[in-house]
């Protein structure tokens, strides 16, 4: 089962690019377990994503997604360094993601699978 993180804290242009990112994922809308993909999303201050995002190639621009994604992950990061924040350095792994129910969603028992 999916473990939902709360959504980090973070500014008003990194929640509203988050905000972009969800709007551009949408319903992750699906056929077959091969449209989906997961994306990292955020920056721990030790290093790696926050969280793993569900996501469909059948209705969107990857490449503008996955710009959308770097550009939050850098106002994560300016944040991080900014306030000081700490955090745990334990590794997410990518849990993958399937089509399930028309939907992709993050793959469920594996160890690290988090979503926003």
């Amino acid at each position: 089962m999916n473990k939902p993180t709360p959504t980090p804290t973070s500014g008003a242009a990194a929640g509203g690019t988050l905000e972009q990112i969800r709007a551009m994922i949408g319903s992750a809308s699906c056929t077959d377990t091969s449209q989906c993909r997961t994306l990292p999303i955020g920056a721990r201050a030790c290093g790696g994503p926050e969280a793993w995002l569900p996501y469909s190639t059948a209705k969107l621009s990857e490449p503008a997604l996955q710009a959308l994604a770097g550009r939050y992950t850098s106002e994560r990061q300016a944040e991080n360094e900014k306030s000081g924040m700490m955090s745990t350095c334990q590794f997410i792994p990518d849990p993958g993601a399937e089509c399930r129910a028309g939907t992709c969603q993050l793959r469920s028992g594996t160890a690290g699978s988090q979503a926003m």
